[in-house]
């Protein structure tokens, strides 16, 4: 990649030399950024949420669909994200690879990638203006972050501990529980100590 380290790549600079790659990567400040493999919990996690959500979303009548990480975010600041799981509602251009109006976006966590997640890719995925869910969940304890936005397009969040507890998201028909995206996931019994980037004020519910 020395021919490109004088300028940044474009976004259609990035698509096509990612149609040749093996492997997914992200476009972070015009450079390619692999994608980090993932462990067991990790995968369990993303794919207890995909199915759980595609489940009620067909049940619903849903015109939109569930997406993986194949299909890239591309995020205001010019990057191109590979979020866990995405949804995208129609109109659908069944040629495209990346999209720019998710309304929801899931992030599972890993150890490599945490901090990254939770400052700023959460701070990108904030300013689509599309976007009206993000739920980031930690694989390794019952933990899940839960952002939404209200009438006027301003963002709450929110913080779960109970494997009973619901996340209720009215914008796409579709209801959470904590209990779904944990299914056969060891995870610790203790709460993990809150990180010194995180908010100072956690709740266990959104209003």
């Amino acid at each position: 990649m020395g021919d490109r380290a004088t300028r940044r790549m474009t976004i259609d600079e990035f698509l096509a030399w990612q149609a040749g790659q093996g492997q997914r990567y992200e476009l972070v400040d015009g450079e390619p950024a692999a994608m980090a493999g993932a462990k067991i919990r990790h995968d369990r996690v993303t794919g207890n949420a995909f199915s759980e959500i595609r489940r009620q979303m067909r049940a619903g009548g849903s015109p939109c669909d569930v997406f993986t990480a194949d299909i890239g975010i591309r995020t205001p600041p010019g990057n191109i994200r590979r979020p866990d799981i995405s949804i995208l509602c129609p109109p659908f251009d069944e040629e495209a690879t990346t999209s720019d109006i998710p309304r929801l976006i899931v992030e599972v966590l890993s150890e490599s990638t945490e901090r990254v997640d939770r400052l700023i890719k959460l701070d990108e995925y904030k300013a689509i203006d599309a976007l009206d869910y993000i739920i980031i969940v930690d694989p390794t304890r019952i933990e899940v972050g839960f952002w939404f936005r209200d009438a006027v397009r301003v963002w709450h969040s929110a913080t779960f501990h109970d494997a009973e507890a619901v996340i209720d998201m009215p914008a796409l028909g579709i209801a959470i529980t904590l209990a779904s995206l944990y299914e056969r996931v060891q995870v610790s019994p203790n709460p993990r100590l809150k990180l010194v980037w995180e908010d100072d004020e956690e709740t266990t519910q959104a209003p």
